[in-house]
């Protein structure tokens, strides 16, 4: 793909990529609700300043873009691959490789420039390693093994495939479906014990558009299930999931005193809408853009960050949030917002400026704490269930 193509041309063809939206005088005389597609062929509905905030979106897109050719002229087109400070490295190649990696960080949480973003995440997330130590046929030999083969994964995916972004103008086609297909089936054959998870869908279907092809998409959910995310999310009883979502409990009573205090005493349960957040990634809640946003930082950072990201939405509804008395209310208050971050510098800017500092050792701990009481629930439960499945056969 990368081959093919010149700087100059990649540069034209992601210039080509952010238009202008520019609705009708009637539309912005009426204020009235108007539909339009983004980048990634996704239906956008919103007023005309919402069309203003998006507009503004793409002209920061094309500004980031500059800084990432500008850099790229100075310091060589693959630059950001050398950020590893290796112990064997001499001491001026070290220190470059430091200011490398400073840089990149800085560069990616403001966005990774559309055109680069396949071969940043790749290289990046650690797919492309991956990769190298499968055979080249890898993808395809396993696609054509398991292409006649049924399973209780391959019924649910096929289940699954229409109601995956439905109405998008590619996704929701024959071909779209078949290649969400393939890419969903092979994965649940390389890993058994995670199979096949309902919001997997979703990050398959929006690392295809980026992608472009489908052997890099199943590489990044590879390297995303086995390396990124906490282990055992995705599997049978998601109790990787369920030891997530207690830990952002708990950090929302650390970073968001009030906001936890509110939710407990209208027993609010976080899980009804964080569950949807820590599966599909954000990839069925924000738009496409800013959930690209979010992902940019995820593949260079690690998934703390989706903590960062969950509690910074309801910071910023904080106010709000605290007039409210009733779930329902609160449900409505995150799912208007979630939908309506259009620019990602909003959410990623409380994300990282105004929730503080975690640390990995930190998060860890918490994990660690909260997986016995996990378990033994999703042990009860199965006990539970065991116990009605005898007694119905009784």
């Amino acid at each position: 793909m990368y081959g093919t193509h010149s700087k100059r041309d990649m540069e034209i063809e992601y210039q080509s990529q952010v238009p202008i939206l520019r609705p009708s005088i009637h539309a912005r005389r009426a204020k009235i609700t108007v539909k339009f597609q983004d980048l990634y062929g996704f239906t956008v509905e919103g007023n005309v300043d919402d069309v203003n905030v998006l507009n503004e979106v793409r002209e920061k897109v094309r500004e980031q873009g500059k800084v990432w050719w500008s850099l790229e002229a100075s310091k060589g087109a693959n630059w950001y691959l050398q950020t590893h400070v290796s112990s064997t490295l001499k001491t001026s190649l070290k220190f470059s490789a430091l200011v490398n990696a400073i840089t990149l960080k800085k560069l990616i949480r403001k966005g990774i420039p559309p055109v680069l973003r396949p071969k940043v995440w790749f290289s990046l997330s650690g797919a492309a390693k991956k990769k190298s130590t499968a055979p080249d046929s890898y993808y395809e030999d396993l696609t054509k093994a398991v292409q006649d083969k049924v399973t209780p994964a391959t019924k649910q995916i096929d289940h699954d495939l229409p109601r995956t972004f439905p109405g998008h103008p590619w996704l929701d086609t024959a071909e779209g479906h078949a290649a969400l297909r393939r890419v969903l089936v092979a994965y649940s054959f390389r890993d058994s014990d995670v199979g096949y998870c309902q919001g997997l869908n979703y990050v398959a279907a929006l690392l295809l558009l980026v992608m472009k092809t489908e052997e890099e998409a199943f590489w990044m959910i590879a390297v995303l299930l086995e390396n990124v995310l906490v282990t055992d999310c995705y599997n049978k009883n998601l109790s990787g999931c369920h030891v997530e979502q207690r830990v952002f409990k708990d950090l929302l009573t650390k970073k968001c005193p009030r906001i936890a205090a509110h939710l407990e005493a209208l027993e609010f349960d976080v899980s009804l809408v964080c569950t949807e957040w820590f599966l599909c990634l954000f990839a069925k809640s924000l738009p496409s853009e800013t959930t690209l946003r979010v992902w940019d930082v995820l593949f260079n950072e690690g998934a703390n960050l989706l903590f960062h990201v969950a509690l910074a939405i309801f910071k910023m509804n904080e106010e709000e949030l605290l007039t409210v008395h009733h779930v329902g209310d609160v449900i409505h208050i995150i799912q208007r917002c979630t939908h309506q971050l259009f620019d990602p510098d909003d959410l990623l800017t409380v994300a990282f400026d105004q929730i503080g500092f975690m640390t990995t050792t930190t998060i860890s701990r918490q994990r660690k704490k909260q997986e016995p009481a996990v378990m033994a629930e999703l042990d009860q439960r199965l006990r539970r269930l065991n116990s009605i499945n005898t007694g119905d056969e009784q």
